[in-house]
């Protein structure tokens, strides 16, 4: 329970059988960091971690990697190890009560669909999530500049497609303009936004796009509602997992206010698998993740790294992170016992015991922990049983969960799909435009060429009988109307340089507004 000093209680006992270890809120948003082997108690330290953070009227956001965190809208169900367990770390008052959850789903089978516009995630996520070489994002950005410059927005996949189509029908012109673009590096991004749509992002990059603030409601009773995004298809892409949850912290980072230091923070938010946003990210996301994760606990919101080892996390990024609980870490090979190692050396020492003994020694729903104390310093590391949930522990049936969703604030606000007028729609109709225009031009010169030829039959000279040119003429006239010529002489021009050119023309009179 959060107790009246303005602090979580996160457990006790072991080495440290009088030393409660609470998580201050008013250093909540400092960021953290829960890391342990798989099975050793990381969902279920998040899972309390969340809970009290919302019982503390703190908004939360969390992932369900497994499908097995949706039980936080449900009382837990009593268990004697559980009280026993209580009554071991001193908490006192420990019952079971459900919290208030909304559930979020990107694919909206399991929970309210989670919507973004291409042009809200940009060009360097977009370029991250679909793993594109230096010269293949050069091409993104010059699409999204096409973009700006002739207001044509990008809100979902077929207006990407169609800017990358008119940049291949206009290269030679946007080259000059923007910089080289080629066909090879357009088929490319294509053959990728066709692999990104199989994996089911038409899904996310579409209308209505989410708005921050249905994730950071309060409930009646006071309770920050705690938002569960259901991530059990969405982990079989990994990349497209890992760049959502970037874009999500940065659309928080670029959006909510400075407020300094507050009493609690305004969200606390928890990166499940979070190995997943470095593993092979380029130096430039990682610059801006290490700059959202150092500024963004000014605008009040906390983030919690969820790993199986530290190491996951860059140094750069590990050093903002001041709360920290360590499950069990396994050494069975010379890396893991370095990573122990390096893992123990991040703790402030502890007298009574060897750290890095004891992150190995750890048992399940045990860990070595570390929460800032007064001015923000770190704590002394110690050996704690971590508390009890009140919450139900394991998944939510799927009727309790439909029932949950038809009364969830954001029932039927995003369900339905959206196509706005976007840049699909406005190519569609400048090529309709244009096509108009060159039929039209060509009707034009179809006509001059006929008053042309109807005026060169008036003084044609009569041919000497029995010629081969009267002969020929004669044939011509006979078979062939004067549209017919025209016709036949437009399309050995178009065939030509110059016809092709004429074309060009036309159809490249589109980057110019036409």
């Amino acid at each position: 329970m959060t107790i009246s000093d303005g602090a979580i209680f996160v457990g006790g006992g072991g080495e440290a059988q009088n030393t409660p270890q609470l998580l201050r809120l008013g250093y909540g948003n400092r960021h953290g960091l829960i890391a342990g082997a798989t099975g050793t108690g990381k969902t279920i330290t998040m899972q309390i971690l969340a809970e009290e953070f919302s019982a503390a009227g703190v908004p939360v956001f969390l992932t369900d990697i497994k499908g097995d965190v949706g039980g936080m809208a449900m009382p837990g169900t009593p268990r004697g190890g559980l009280e026993r367990r209580a009554e071991t770390i001193g908490l006192a008052g420990y019952g079971y009560t459900e919290s208030p959850v909304i559930f979020w789903d990107f694919f909206g089978e399991h929970g309210h669909p989670v919507r973004a516009t291409i042009a809200e995630v940009g060009p360097l996520l977009l370029s991250r999530m679909l793993d594109l070489t230096e010269a293949q994002e050069g091409v993104i950005n010059v699409a999204f500049r096409i973009s700006d410059d002739e207001g044509l927005p990008i809100l979902d996949l077929k207006d990407l497609r169609a800017i990358l189509n008119f940049l291949g029908e206009n290269q030679r012109e946007i080259s000059v303009q923007y910089g080289n673009v080629t066909t090879q590096s357009i088929g490319a991004i294509q053959r990728k936004l066709l692999v990104l749509e199989n994996q089911g992002a038409a899904h996310f990059f579409s209308e209505p796009a989410l708005q921050l603030a249905d994730f950071m409601r309060i409930a009646p009773d006071g309770r920050g509602y705690v938002s569960i995004l259901h991530a059990e298809r969405l982990m079989r892409t990994p990349q497209l997992y890992a760049t959502f949850l970037l874009w999500l912290l940065s659309q928080l980072f670029e959006e909510l206010p400075e407020v300094g230091n507050p009493d609690k923070p305004v969200l606390v938010f928890f990166f499940d698998e979070a190995h997943l946003l470095f593993n092979n990210a380029p130096r430039a996301l990682v610059e801006k993740v290490e700059r959202v994760a150092r500024l963004i606990r000014s605008k009040g919101v906390g983030v919690y790294f969820v790993t199986q080892n530290p190491d996951d996390v860059p140094d750069t990024v590990l050093g903002q992170l001041g709360n920290r609980v360590q499950h069990a870490l396994r050494a069975f090979t010379a890396r893991d016992q370095q990573a122990l190692r390096r893992a123990a050396q991040t703790y402030r020492p502890n007298p009574r015991f060897d750290i890095g003994e004891a992150i190995r020694d750890v048992g399940v729903g045990e860990a070595v922990t570390s929460f800032l104390e007064d001015k923000g310093n770190p704590g002394i590391a110690e050996r704690t049983l971590i508390r009890p949930p009140a919450s139900l522990m394991g998944p939510i049936e799927d009727g309790a969960r439909q029932m949950l969703m038809l009364r969830s604030p954001v029932a039927g606000k995003y369900e339905k799909i959206i196509d706005s007028d976007s840049a699909h729609e406005m190519l569609a109709r400048r090529a309709e435009a244009a096509a108009k225009e060159a039929e039209a031009a060509l009707q034009q010169v179809a006509a001059e060429k006929e008053r042309e030829f109807t005026a060169a039959r008036r003084y044609e000279p009569p041919a000497r009988k029995g010629s081969r040119a009267a002969s020929t003429r004669s044939s011509a006239r006979r078979g062939d109307t004067p549209v017919d010529a025209f016709a036949k002489s437009m399309a050995r021009q178009l065939g030509s340089r110059t016809g092709q050119a004429l074309v060009r023309g036309v159809l490249g009179g589109l980057l110019k507004g036409r």
